[in-house]
C-alpha cells in the first residue's frame, strides 16, 4: 500500500476508532443504577434510625485492579439531636494506623441529607430511596506524604435492621482510582 493510500484511510480509521470509543461511553453509562430504583425495596434505609448509637464496619480499599490493598475496622458512635446526625468514626487499618472522621449530617426538608467532615471539601449531598442512599462528595485522601481530591461516588443498602453494605467508587478526573466496600452491623438492636 502506498503512502498517499494510507493517509487518506487514515482519517476514515480514526473517525471509526473515535465512534466506537464513543459508543462504549454511551453504553456503559446506560448501565449505571439510578436511586429510584431501589423506591421499593425494604428496609426502607433511615440513617438516623439506622446510625444512631454505636455501628461497627469492616471494609477494604481496592485498587482499580482489584487488589485489596488495605483494610480496616470502624467503630461509628451516632447521636441525634433534631434534624442533625453526628458521626463519630474511629478507623484503624491494617497497619496499625488510626483516623477520626467526624461527620454532621442535616436532614433537609426534602428528606434529602446534607454533610460535612473536616476531610471532605465542600457539603456531601445524599438522597435516599427504600433501602438505599446514595452520596456524591469530595474527599481529601492522604496518600503518603500529599493529600489528593477525590470524587465519591458512595452507595449504602440497608439490609435488614442490624446490617448496611457501603460500596463507593473513589475517581480523579473522571477516572476510577479504586473502591471502598464496608460492612456495618448496628449494636443491639
Amino acid at each position: 500500500m502506498d503512502a498517499k493510500l494510507m493517509r487518506r484511510d487514515l482519517p476514515a480509521r480514526l473517525w471509526t476508532w473515535l465512534g466506537l470509543a464513543l459508543l462504549a461511553v454511551l453504553l456503559g453509562g446506560c448501565a449505571s443504577q439510578q436511586l429510584s430504583d431501589y423506591a421499593g425495596k425494604t428496609p426502607v434505609f433511615d440513617p438516623a434510625v439506622f446510625f444512631k448509637g454505636r455501628t461497627e464496619a469492616w471494609g477494604m480499599f481496592q485498587k482499580r485492579s482489584g487488589e485489596a490493598a488495605r483494610r480496616f475496622h470502624v467503630v461509628v458512635t451516632g447521636t441525634v439531636e433534631g434534624n442533625t446526625l453526628t458521626l463519630d468514626e474511629r478507623f484503624r487499618y491494617d497497619d496499625g494506623q488510626t483516623q477520626t472522621r467526624i461527620w454532621t449530617l442535616v436532614r433537609q426538608p426534602d428528606n434529602s441529607w446534607r454533610g460535612r467532615a473536616g476531610d471532605v471539601i465542600g457539603e456531601a449531598i445524599g438522597h435516599t430511596a427504600g433501602n438505599a442512599l446514595h452520596w456524591n462528595y469530595t474527599l481529601l485522601l492522604p496518600v503518603d506524604d500529599k493529600q489528593y481530591e477525590v470524587q465519591m461516588d458512595d452507595w449504602m443498602y440497608q439490609m435488614d435492621e442490624r446490617t448496611l453494605i457501603n460500596r463507593t467508587s473513589m475517581s480523579k478526573f473522571g477516572v476510577e482510582v479504586g473502591q471502598v466496600t464496608l460492612f456495618f452491623r448496628k449494636e443491639g438492636v
